[in-house]
């Protein structure tokens, strides 16, 4: 039975290798469920307070042939430094205490209260994996803006789909791990979303009257960091039309299919053993990557059995024993990247 890789520390183990304390439990696996990329991807404590500084290779050291009676110059790597902040994602929540307190569990209401809160944090957790913007200072830059010239350093990383127009969406191969592509939580805290319970406390009405209320609050610090980013392939410009009606760029025959250049995008990865490899797609790819599993004349897509990271059994859509992992984040409107 095949099993999705678990070699490498996610988010979620490391939250459970950290006790709960006080006020502070550790409720990540709801985040989880919900957010893909945040479950595969290997989760690394920052040298910063803010973050983390990471030293990136630009140029190899030279290397010389010996002559004999003759000497060889010394020469040395070519590097850079770059911060990468961690952003702080914050949700509160408020409950009326006679209100709270009708059904007579208040426990049980707060827990089901905390899901959506958790949801709503996985989701834009997610959200910013992938659009974060350095013109948001509060966020970290994602996926999308990383990724997002075929002229720049790492366009060789950058499919074009062909796709024109504003109805494009992009997939995503990424190897994650220590040395590649990773989250990051501050130096000093930890892991995961931190709840504390605030109490009961007073706050005034939309009339300026005070009330009782249940007051929670949680937490997540998170960013993500690029090491190396050759780690990282954007199928860009998927013309969604196109794909629904199999035609134009997304013909069978045609050289932009997708499932044409998820195959090139695997010659993109240096080392195929070296990270933690998944394909990440949205509802509208997905849907068609399994009408060409079902296919019995194409064996690149299959749907195997596989164990989760709860240990249940899944069916997994593979790519050439790529698991293909559904992002609902990854929209459907996307600019053609240029």
């Amino acid at each position: 039975m095949a099993t999705l890789a678990n070699t490498d520390l996610t988010l979620l183990d490391q939250a459970k290798r950290t006790d709960p304390d006080g006020n502070s439990a550790r409720i990540v696996q709801m985040l989880s469920q919900s957010s893909p990329m945040i479950e595969d991807a290997v989760s690394v404590e920052g040298n910063l307070p803010t973050g983390t500084r990471v030293t990136i290779q630009t140029g190899l050291p030279t290397s010389y042939y010996k002559k004999l009676g003759r000497g060889t110059p010394s020469s040395k790597e070519q590097t850079v430094q770059v911060d990468e902040n961690a952003a702080i994602l914050i949700s509160r929540s408020q409950v009326d205490e006679d209100t709270a307190e009708l059904n007579g569990n208040l426990a049980t209401l707060r827990v089901k209260t905390g899901k959506s809160f958790v949801e709503s944090m996985g989701q834009t957790h997610q959200q910013t994996m992938i659009y974060g913007s350095a013109a948001n200072p509060e966020e970290f830059v994602g996926l999308a803006n990383r990724y997002s010239s075929l002229s720049a350093a790492n366009g060789d990383n950058i499919l074009d789909a062909g796709g024109s127009g504003s109805d494009n969406m992009s997939a995503y191969l990424i190897g994650f791990g220590e040395d590649t592509i990773y989250t990051v939580f501050p130096k000093g805290s930890t892991a995961g979303i931190s709840h504390t319970d605030l109490g009961l406390t007073d706050v005034r009405d939309s009339d300026g009257n005070e009330m009782r209320v249940y007051k929670d609050m949680w937490k997540l610090k998170s960013g993500l960091v690029v090491a190396d980013w050759r780690y990282g392939v954007r199928i860009a410009n998927i013309d969604v039309s196109d794909l629904i009606a199999k035609s134009g760029t997304q013909a069978s025959t045609a050289a932009t299919a997708v499932i044409n250049l998820m195959s090139q995008s695997l010659d993109r990865i240096p080392n195929m053993g070296g990270s933690k490899l998944g394909f990440y797609v949205n509802r509208t790819l997905a849907s068609h990557l399994r009408v060409i599993a079902l296919d019995k004349s194409s064996s690149a897509v299959t749907i195997e059995p596989a164990l989760n990271q709860f240990g249940k059994t899944i069916h997994q859509m593979m790519f050439l024993g790529v698991p293909v992992r559904l992002v609902d984040r990854l929209i459907n409107t996307e600019a053609r990247v240029v």
